[in-house]
């Protein structure tokens, strides 16, 4: 599509032509994702989906790093009274508690952090207690 318009035609004919002998050349056969549904089609338009896409894509976040380990804690949290063992209540407070007090010795980006590492004896404790039903 490196050729100019020519004077005189107007700019839909013209689109049009090249749409037309593309199709004709078979540019558009077997394009991926042919006769599959377009994605969030249903969903009301929001003129930001590239960019929420894009983030999406690259594994990118709109919250600064302080505000990621406060979620990444909460979810923790809640991961860890839905746990099937002890040990897995433990594993999941190990692995945010370090991320923790990676944070509390480097702080990072963003709001205060306001957060310490979990008591996780503590937690197992209050886990042991929900499953005896007190």
């Amino acid at each position: 599509m490196t050729e100019r318009k020519p004077a005189g035609v107007s700019f839909e004919t013209w689109v049009d032509r090249q749409i037309r002998e593309a199709e004709e050349r078979g540019a558009f056969a077997d394009l991926p994702g042919a006769g599959k549904p377009i994605p969030g089609l249903g969903r009301p338009y929001d003129a930001m989906w590239w960019i929420k896409a894009k983030m999406e894509r690259e594994g990118l976040s709109a919250l600064p790093p302080s505000l990621m380990l406060r979620k990444a804690a909460e979810d923790a949290r809640q991961e860890a009274s839905r746990a099937r063992s002890e040990a897995e209540v433990r594993r999941i407070l190990t692995e945010v508690n370090e991320s923790i007090r990676q944070a509390l010795a480097r702080p990072p980006e963003g709001p205060p952090l306001n957060l310490e590492p979990f008591d996780i004896d503590a937690v197992v404790g209050e886990w042991h207690a929900e499953r005896r039903g007190g």
